[in-house]
């Protein structure tokens, strides 16, 4: 296709980064975008490490609240700056341009060679589709709700995995090492707990890479608090033993019912996301999603 168009490429590897590529030059706005403030490198600095003073990143994220995906301070990364060797020295990402154009000038970096400014469907979660179970495919990137049907359980690596059902069928949902604190609340998803899942799909096994998660019904989880109480004599009646209910030993009173309360959960309803450091480009931040 590239070379009908008479189009200038170069790829690398499996050349796969042509296709994204592509896509980034067709791609034409729906309803939302964003833009992003590209800086540059000299040329003689390509390859060696990058001067981006995380201070002047954080100053810029406090005081342009139109920006997002600045800083992560739980796990202390800084967002702007690319991890691969490539000429970029920093991009800023934003709602407003104007805003883009003077937040450049609190960065305290290196010095640019040169800047852009280009329209970007990052930040917007355009690359999602909304899904019954049965119909996701393999690197799809969905939107689905189901219910949890399996107690979430860390893997090798600290992967934290789950399965959600509807009424099409069940898929495994996945929150990987580096989403980090994000895991805390996906161990926290009990069974019956109604969530909408936003992420991408594995080939094997099948499971999704989550982005984000909204809690839209949160099941009742009830603790014993202590042996029933015999109605006749008024004292706590003994266990039978696993499974087998409760006797009073004075007068044989039987029950299966202890005394129990509803735990107060950690988690609300609403949305969960990733920290920054593990969010990729295409998602949606909550910072630029209104509640309906």
């Amino acid at each position: 296709m590239l070379n009908s168009l008479n189009a200038y490429f170069k790829g690398y590897k499996n050349k796969r980064g042509l296709i994204g590529a592509t896509a980034s030059v067709a791609w034409e706005s729906k309803s939302d975008k964003t833009f992003e403030l590209i800086s540059y490198r000299e040329e003689k600095r390509w390859g060696s490490r990058r001067f981006v003073d995380d201070d002047s990143t954080k100053k810029m994220d406090k005081k342009f609240v139109s920006t997002f995906d600045n800083y992560d301070y739980e796990n202390k990364h800084n967002r702007l700056v690319p991890s691969s060797p490539c000429p970029v020295l920093y991009g800023i990402r934003g709602n407003n341009r104007g805003d883009l154009i003077k937040a450049r000038g609190v960065i305290n970096s290196e010095k640019v060679d040169c800047w852009l400014l280009f329209e970007t469907n990052q930040g917007t979660d355009d690359h999602l589709q909304k899904k019954n179970i049965k119909d996701i495919e393999p690197y799809n990137s969905i939107i689905a709700e189901g219910i949890v049907e399996s107690v979430p359980h860390t893997i090798k690596g600290g992967h934290v995995i789950f399965s959600i059902k509807d009424t099409t069928g069940s898929i495994d949902c996945a929150a990987y090492e580096p989403t980090k604190q994000f895991r805390n609340t996906i161990r926290s998803l009990v069974v019956g707990d109604v969530i909408e899942v936003y992420g991408g799909v594995r080939k094997k096994p099948p499971t999704i890479n989550l982005e984000k998660i909204k809690i839209k019904e949160l099941e009742k989880v009830n603790e014993k608090v202590e042996n029933p109480i015999c109605p006749k004599c008024g004292k706590h009646m003994k266990s039978k033993g696993k499974n087998q209910g409760y006797k009073c030993i004075v007068c044989g009173t039987k029950s299966n019912k202890p005394l129990i309360k509803e735990l107060k959960r950690d988690l609300k309803i609403g949305f969960y996301e990733v920290p920054v450091c593990a969010r990729r480009h295409l998602s949606k931040p909550l910072k630029r999603m209104q509640e309906p």
